[in-house]
């Protein structure tokens, strides 16, 4: 969450995650958005709008079919969030896509394959035997 931010705003944000995560596990029906977990959500601070972090258990792959599912039952979401939280306004919801989780796996692969190179022209110029001058 960014700093800045309205502590009401945090705990809204932290209180609609908290209640999406409940709702797609027990009251959605939609299979496409099954099995996706909610990392994060950042509500503005006039609270009229909610980014919804998720990732999805096949990862890039479940992000087009999961944001058809959320597409599908956005409305119902917010319902849910507006009588839970009781608040007379629910925040609307956008979806997105969490990369944070595979960009760090495909960094960590890039850095891995960087130190393996590495040890591997170390290796190499070890058996060179110097010039002799």
């Amino acid at each position: 969450m960014k700093t800045g931010y309205s502590q009401r705003a945090l705990k809204i944000s932290e209180q609609i995650q908290r209640e999406l995560a409940q709702m797609l596990a027990l009251d959605v029906r939609d299979p496409r958005v099954k099995g996706v977990t909610i990392t994060q959500v950042e509500v503005t601070p006039d609270l009229s709008h909610a980014k919804v972090l998720y990732v999805h258990p096949r990862g890039f792959d479940g992000e087009k079919e999961a944001d058809a599912g959320f597409f599908s039952v956005n409305g119902f979401l917010r319902h849910g969030i507006a009588e839970r939280l009781s608040i007379f306004k629910a925040p609307s919801l956008r979806f997105a896509y969490d990369r944070t989780f595979e960009e760090g796996m495909r960094l960590s692969a890039l850095i891995d394959a960087a130190r393996s190179d590495d040890r591997r022209v170390i290796k190499e110029a070890g058996d060179i035997e110097p010039p002799q001058g």
